[in-house]
């Protein structure tokens, strides 16, 4: 097929209703080597799943450990998938090819087509789900930019649970207007470090005006949910199981490249905790038919868990309340730079991410946030959508590679992974544009003049 027909035909692919995905992909069994368990910080020994129940929905503990490769999609969760916009749009960047003068064909996947404007619903309506199943009334989470909060809102709103919502001061401030969003479908949201919980109100006392990171958040999300009785705890990237429900994004994506008759040379995805990048790249990784496609993990220099981090046992969380996990970390007392990918800023990486980058299948790449957000705003003028500061690392890692394949003259098939939009992030692309923003070197330094504290 000539590309001017490719070009007319294929610049946004759809699929029917039906073909929403009814089963969820399992990487575990796709893995080199069994993914090390999580261990009880206080004897060494691998957690019981009765442990992990006191946290989180059972359904999604058995997930958890799953060796299945297929997991079915329960009817009620596939039937919310397609009222919230599944299956999403494949679209072809045909502006962003022409503005670049590539030869590459670059795709992206349109997460932010959900209400809520990311991929975050397709984990937060399962998890919802399957607590409202065994008769949870309450969930507690935290989030960082707020689109993981915002879809536990919506999600808790659909199945009718109550949502709290531990936010990110920095996040929280710097995006107001996700906070209303939750608000509005009914959630109750505070800036973390909060004084709701011990653990919160002990970082305000010994650092007033703390930024809060996610690990932070998470201690206070689990210090709520373990206080009470009817309520448990939902998280929105890093284990498996929320891994797992996002491989809806890429099923979707392998059906859709077939339609245009193209298989992907490179998917690219941005690395917070994984969620979005596994849920683009694990079923590719899990089909044989595209062993020799490259898989591209991106980060933000300020939080280089993937390419600085040590590959070892961590807690998930500041306060060192959940079971330790073997990941990259930069440890759980690790404070980020206040850069405005706020889903990005968490000191540890996915245990699966982890592993496939070490077995190689996985190349992670680390980014500034200027250059990032210059490249957001070339892909809005040449596409018309702005991305969240999230996923314009995936679209600065895009363009990269289509100049490369332009300077070797290489007809290449770029995809990522469009996780969320940018319509509450206009401060971060306000102060670009005004010249505000300064590089992570110098914003790593609170504004009293003092490097910003590592909590303990």
């Amino acid at each position: 097929m000539e590309s001017t027909e490719l070009t007319r035909n294929y610049s946004r692919i759809l699929l029917d209703l039906e073909e929403v995905p009814k089963h969820y992909v399992n990487i575990l069994p796709h893995l080199a080597e069994p993914l090390a368990p999580p261990i009880n910080p206080e004897t060494g020994d691998p957690v019981s799943p009765e442990m992990l129940m006191a946290i989180f929905a059972v359904e999604c503990v058995k997930q958890e450990m799953s060796p299945e490769k297929l997991v079915p999609i329960p009817e009620e969760v596939r039937e919310a998938y397609m009222k919230y916009g599944r299956p999403t749009p494949l679209q072809r960047a045909v502006g962003l090819e022409a503005a670049l003068n590539t030869p590459a064909r670059i795709y992206y996947k349109r997460e932010d087509s959900s209400p809520t404007g990311s991929h975050k619903l397709n984990t937060a309506l399962s998890q919802a789900y399957y607590a409202k199943k065994e008769g949870v009334i309450r969930y507690a989470t935290e989030t960082g930019a707020g689109q993981w909060g915002s879809a536990v809102a919506l999600a808790c709103a659909h199945f009718g649970l109550e949502a709290m919502v531990y936010m990110v001061r920095v996040s929280y401030e710097q995006k107001a207007y996700r906070g209303v969003l939750m608000r509005a479908y009914g959630a109750e949201i505070v800036p973390s470090p909060s004084d709701r919980t011990e653990f919160g109100k002990k970082v305000n006392t010994e650092y007033p005006g703390h930024p809060g990171t996610l690990g932070i958040a998470i201690s206070e999300a689990l210090e709520d949910t373990l206080s009470r009785g009817d309520t448990k705890y939902t998280i929105g990237s890093v284990l498996n199981h929320v891994l797992l429900h996002q491989s809806v994004i890429g099923q979707e994506a392998i059906v859709q490249l077939e339609k245009a008759d193209e298989t992907p040379d490179t998917i690219i995805g941005c690395v917070g905790g994984g969620s979005n990048f596994a849920g683009i790249s694990y079923p590719f990784m899990a089909d044989p038919r595209f062993e020799t496609t490259e898989f591209v993990g991106v980060e933000p220099t300020a939080c280089p868990s993937m390419t600085e981090g040590e590959f070892r046992y961590d807690f998930g969380d500041t306060a060192g309340i959940t079971p330790k996990v073997k990941m990259h970390t930069l440890g759980k007392d690790f404070t980020p730079p206040e850069i405005h990918a706020g889903g990005l800023r968490y000191h540890g990486v996915a245990p699966t991410v982890s592993a496939l980058i070490n077995e190689g299948r996985i190349r992670p790449v680390a980014y500034e946030q200027i250059p990032v957000l210059e490249s957001a705003m070339v892909f809005a003028r040449a596409e018309g959508v702005i991305p969240a500061p999230e996923t314009a690392h995936a679209v600065k890692a895009a363009i990269g590679a289509a100049l490369e394949a332009k300077k070797t003259g290489t007809e290449k098939v770029i995809l990522f992974n469009f996780s969320g939009h940018g319509h509450f992030d206009m401060g971060a692309y306000a102060a670009l544009m005004e010249g505000a923003l300064v590089p992570e070197g110098e914003m790593a330094m609170a504004k009293n003049g003092q490097p910003l504290p590592q909590t303990t």
